[in-house]
């Protein structure tokens, strides 16, 4: 049986009240804006939340015309309160899905982008709804660990077609590069924002920052990377969980290093035998049998795109994703921490700061 995406291992829930927004009004904007399936959105849809992800707010907007079938779209805007500049770029999200969709075919097709603050106080993008299943914490299937891993290895490799899009075929794409320089804009601007999101109980980071500036490598080329590639990023199919057929969230999305993507992809990969504040802090299924270690992704990946790569070299890019994992906790956690958002699944980010402090420390010292 199909499962809608969004709906497997998330389902839609009632709309927070801190969270909701004027319906009306963007059934109206659709009506007068939308690119794709106009001819769908017939009167007010019903609106739900998804409780899931800690950045963008998600909404299923389903319309149940009379003469058609149901289509369901996904609404995503930012969350109240302070932002990091740069951060939940709502057209950014909108223009490289729609950029990307001849070239790359694991997006959502776009409906439309306002930039009308009036409609409901900030900027949105409207997109189809794909169906299939997001693998959150657990599989919702027993799978043998054969079949596991022919889908770890599917993942990778979309993945790896991500990174050999051609970005010199899209004007829109393209515009995103800014040459070579990527691995150390990064270390400048994360550093940044972990600066910007400090509260008072935050750790001493500046150790490992020095670290990471004494060891940064050299941009190893400048590829489209996703920069959040995760399985509950991935759509799988329902009937077939060896097959991606979207990938979602690309608030992040740019042109750069693929190292630096395939680094911070697998700092969220937690394997069976990490310690048990890791294994906590999980989000996908990457314990399950069969599926693989983060030493084993990392050789596929770099024998498929052809990178020479040993422990030494690749001790970098394992801390810096992990300091920024640790920096985007830290912003959700300020948000939490100074009470512009009341949701209980964030207090836990606070402690995760901690923790990856501890972590970056002990890869470094085995160095």
């Amino acid at each position: 049986m199909t499962t809608n995406a969004a709906d497997a291992g998330n389902p839609a829930k009632p709309v927070r009240e801190e969270d909701a927004f004027d319906v009306a009004a963007v059934a109206a904007w659709l009506r007068d804006n939308a690119l794709a399936f106009r001819d769908d959105l017939e009167g007010t849809p019903e609106v739900r939340q998804f409780p899931g992800g800690a950045s963008n707010l998600t909404y299923l907007l389903r319309y149940t015309p009379q003469d058609r079938p149901q289509r369901d779209l996904i609404l995503r805007r930012p969350p109240a309160g302070v932002k990091a500049a740069g951060a939940h770029d709502m057209g950014r999200e909108f223009v490289i899905q729609h950029a990307l969709a001849p070239l790359f075919p694991y997006v959502a097709t776009m409906v439309g982008h306002c930039t009308d603050d009036s409609v409901i106080g900030s900027d949105f993008y409207v997109m189809e709804k794909i169906d299939g299943t997001i693998p959150r914490r657990d599989l919702p299937w027993e799978l043998p660990p054969e079949e596991v891993s022919q889908m770890c290895e599917s993942a990778l490799d979309v993945l790896i077609a991500l990174h050999s899009v051609d970005v010199s075929q899209s004007v829109e794409l393209e515009a995103y590069g800014r040459g070579d320089g990527y691995v150390d804009r990064q270390m400048r601007g994360w550093t940044r924002r972990f600066g910007d999101a400090r509260t008072d109980d935050t750790g001493d980071w500046s150790d490992i920052i020095a670290w990471l500036e004494e060891h940064k490598p050299g941009d190893v080329g400048q590829r489209m990377i996703h920069n959040d590639f995760r399985f509950d990023n991935l759509v799988l199919h329902a009937e077939d969980p060896q097959q991606v057929v979207g990938v979602l969230d690309w608030e992040m999305a740019t042109v750069g290093d693929p190292l630096m993507d395939l680094g911070g992809m697998l700092s969220y990969w937690v394997q069976a035998d990490d310690d048990e504040f890791f294994l906590m802090f999980r989000r996908q299924p990457t314990t399950v049998p069969g599926m693989w270690t983060r030493d084993q992704v990392v050789a596929h990946y770099c024998e498929r795109m052809g990178f020479d790569m040993t422990p030494e070299r690749w001790r970098f890019y394992e801390v810096f994703g992990l300091f920024r994992l640790a920096v985007i906790a830290q912003q959700i956690w300020f948000r939490y921490f100074h009470g512009q958002t009341t949701n209980e699944q964030y207090a836990v980010f606070g402690p995760a700061v901690g923790y990856l402090e501890t972590r970056c420390r002990a890869i470094i010292a085995a160095s």
